[in-house]
């Protein structure tokens, strides 16, 4: 491995560069103009696949955006590594808020700044080029096949359907992904849990047309104001959700469970601060550890309704809307929470509106083992390139593919991310460090150099 990391060492320039080029393309899946984009970007991971040394290197198409598929097979009978990742990214919105382009990357403070820098694309890319350093030197200890999609940030809709119709092409040992975060630069750590998801958008309906706010209000309920209503119901004075059945399937973790949780280095003085908040809110009785690892949420998302231009419009609304994410934890279903949520919020709709609610994309909450020979192999990584032996955590996002690998290919996934919680992912001024970056690099190999070792 001592070659492998001379050549990552000495093509650092070559990889930012690189990198570069990717996140130079607005690969946002959820906005069907950039449609064009999103194939630019899935091109861009083949080429770069293809030239680091992957064999039978397609563009796969879907329903929905590409998925990007390569291999490189030394030995059938060694062990594979699938490594998953995503090629798309949120969109940049709001662009004011920016302080440099989101899709003009630029170094600042030895931070990569750009859309997609930590989410996903730095991270995907250092799979591609820690393969490409042991490809270059002789070095790749195993087989790997890549799986990029370009739809996780809009719910992963269609890889369910490609990863059905392409087991055979998908046997491996583990799943590898680095779409999560360390704890800090000197405290790595390996996320062991991750929260499922229910995200859907609601629509309330008042008079059959927009009206004049003096001739007509006081009279006719508001849409807006009412949604306001419905959706400050939906917690109480606890923030405990209030939706009958919600916490239902719930698996509550021991009190020894939620003592070594709590374990995890947190300063929430440092946490307050770096949110620009004086105080924090969140279920009574539980830490902000535990708020974020261990309890479903329900968070309003976006709002908007009547109007928003410039100057006044003394308007009021037909029309109402909403965007609402339940984050959900082993034992909760996605499918029976949107239910719960879709039943409950039609049955507080007063008669002055029409409601509906749409299901927009789901997932599975899952637990990764950490016996595995697959966390162990990426824990002594870790612990050589940093140092430290990694904490294993619990995240508080969603991959919402991760359970499906384990249902359609029976195989469990090592989350073994690079990035920060302040690299501001999903916000303007996303960034990722260019230590997290190499970091990655570095690690990686040693991860395939483990995980064969300790499979023999």
């Amino acid at each position: 491995m001592e070659a492998t990391q001379d050549y990552i060492k000495k093509n650092e320039k070559k990889f930012l560069d690189e990198l570069f080029e990717l996140l130079k393309i607005p690969s946002v899946s959820a906005d069907s103009k950039y449609k064009k984009d999103v194939e630019r970007a899935a091109e861009f991971i083949r080429s770069s696949l293809v030239e680091a040394g992957a064999e039978n290197v397609e563009v796969c198409p879907t329903k929905g955006h590409p998925i990007v598929y390569g291999e490189k097979i030394i030995d059938p009978k060694l062990p594979t590594v699938i490594v998953y990742g995503h090629y798309d990214v949120q969109p940049a919105d709001p662009l004011n808020l920016w302080d440099s382009p989101p899709f003009e990357p630029v170094i600042k403070n030895n931070k990569i700044y750009a859309r997609g820098a930590c989410d996903d694309k730095g991270q995907v890319f250092m799979h591609i080029k820690a393969f490409e350093g042991m490809m270059k030197t002789n070095t790749l200890p195993c087989n790997v096949r890549f799986m990029i999609e370009g739809e996780e940030e809009v719910g992963s809709s269609n890889l369910g359907t490609w990863v059905k119709e392409n087991k055979n092409r998908l046997k491996g040992d583990v799943i590898l992904i680095s779409d999560t975060s360390i704890i800090a630069n000197d405290i790595p750590s390996i996320e062991v849990g991750l929260r499922g998801l229910s995200y859907v958008q609601v629509e309330v309906t008042g008079p059959n047309r927009d009206l004049h706010s003096g001739v007509y209000g006081g009279a006719v309920g508001n849409p807006i104001q009412v949604l306001c209503k419905m959706i400050d119901s939906l917690k109480d004075k606890n923030n405990r959700i209030t939706i009958p059945g919600f916490y239902d399937d719930v698996l509550e973790l021991s009190k020894e469970e939620r003592e070594e949780l709590n374990k995890t280095p947190f300063d929430v003085e440092e946490y307050k601060k770096d949110l620009g908040v004086e105080e924090l809110m969140g279920e009574a009785g539980y830490s902000p550890l535990e708020h974020t690892g261990i309890r479903p949420t329900l968070e309003l998302n976006g709002i908007w309704g009547g109007y928003t231009g410039e100057g006044s419009k003394t308007v009021l609304p037909s029309k109402a809307y909403a965007k609402i994410s339940m984050r959900l934890v082993p034992n909760q279903s996605s499918e029976k929470i949107t239910k719960l949520f879709s039943d409950h919020f039609e049955k507080i709709a007063p008669k002055c509106v029409k409601v509906k609610v749409l299901p927009h994309h789901g997932g599975e909450p899952v637990v990764t083992p950490t016996d595995s020979i697959a966390y162990k192999a990426a824990s002594k990584a870790m612990e050589t390139t940093f140092g430290k032996k990694p904490i294993p955590t619990r995240g508080g996002g969603s991959i919402p593919i991760v359970a499906l690998f384990e249902k359609e290919l029976g195989l469990k996934s090592v989350l073994m991310g690079f990035g920060l919680d302040s690299d501001l992912i999903h916000s303007p001024n996303e960034n990722y460090g260019v230590f997290n970056f190499m970091k990655g690099i570095e690690t990686i190999p040693l991860f395939f150099r483990n995980f064969t070792e300790m499979s023999k």
